[in-house]
């Protein structure tokens, strides 16, 4: 009799865990679904779709498209179990998609459907060193560019620092940017033009020189002229020409010097940092109203500690400043 109740206890407890591990994955994994694939999605899995995608539209029978965050268009690539192929240095490869299935399943917080996808590289065994020595190299690189150049880019202002705490807490804040400015439509001296070009160019490719000169990754300009003169198409045309995003810091908003590292912690690599009007935050000009001594010489520290931390925070990162007025 008491052995029946004991197993009547252990099935209701049974039966009752089910319940609820049946109403946990049903309602809770949603919830955590963003943070989870977040962190599941491979980089590398994602560089070498992104590189496979051109031969994919060409060559693969079956497409399968997909809309990836901060992407402004459709990424298309080779449905499962299918083969396409690339040549490196004359080397002929082969790459095919394929997907797993959990043999069991398990109790885990990750969404039930588990599917596993991978690429399959094959190639003659004499390349060996030619592709993991370059190859793989060279399509993380090429994956990773095209990604960044599919990406929708953003335009960035710094939030007053009020709004840095909470649940939702950010130094900046941004809305998408679709300028349309190019150096082909910007009003410019040709010779002039040319030169910032190549300057920019030569900026962009030179990430390996200065971290051996042991310096941070940025290029700084001085943009002035009276309003309307094409200072802010100017840093559009540059940031469509580099494919980065923009950040807009607004100096006045700054309290203090912690508060400016903070912000510049937050920025990401390959972005555009302007400040604009400095003359009014130090005062150059002398045709607005004066401040107090006091307040002066904080608005005058936070732009020298300015110039400096961008020599010092995140130095692999690449930057233009762009101090203006």
């Amino acid at each position: 009799m008491v052995m029946g109740e004991m197993f009547a206890q252990l099935g209701s407890v049974a039966a009752g865990a089910v319940f609820l591990w049946a109403m946990f994955q049903q309602y809770f994994p949603h919830q955590l679904r963003p943070y989870i694939e977040k962190r599941k999605r491979s980089e590398a899995y994602a560089a070498i779709e992104n590189y496979l995608s051109a031969n994919s539209s060409t060559r693969a029978k079956r497409l399968k498209a997909a809309i990836v965050k901060d992407s402004q268009s459709v990424v298309l690539s080779m449905d499962d179990h299918e083969e396409v192929t690339d040549e490196f240095h004359g080397v002929r490869l082969w790459w095919a998609s394929n997907k797993s299935l959990p043999k069991r399943q398990t109790i885990s917080f990750y969404p039930a459907a588990d599917e596993k996808r991978y690429y399959r590289l094959t190639f003659h065994k004499q390349y060996r060193d030619l592709i993991v020595g370059s190859y793989l190299n060279h399509v993380i690189k090429e994956g990773k560019a095209i990604a960044v150049r599919n990406r929708q880019r953003k335009l960035f202002t710094n939030s007053p620092s009020q709004k840095w705490y909470g649940r939702k807490k950010s130094e900046w804040s941004h809305v998408a940017f679709e300028h349309p400015a190019t150096f082909e439509t910007l009003a410019m001296e040709s010779k002039k033009k040319e030169e910032i070009v190549n300057d920019l160019t030569i900026f962009r490719t030179r990430k390996d020189y200065y971290s051996k000169i042991g310096k941070a990754w940025k290029r700084g300009y001085l943009l002035h002229g009276p309003p309307g003169t094409g200072k802010s198409s100017m840093i559009a045309a540059m940031a469509n020409l580099l494919n980065y995003d923009i950040y807009d810091l607004e100096l006045t908003s700054v309290k203090d010097n912690t508060e400016l590292r903070k912000l510049l912690i937050e920025t990401t690599s390959k972005s555009i940092i302007v400040i604009e009007d400095i003359d009014c935050s130090l005062d150059l000009t002398g045709q607005r109203k004066k401040k107090k001594e006091k307040e002066e010489e904080d608005e005058e520290s936070r732009i020298i500690q300015f110039l400096r931390r961008g020599k010092k925070v995140k130095a692999k990162k690449a930057r233009l400043l762009y101090p203006g007025f």
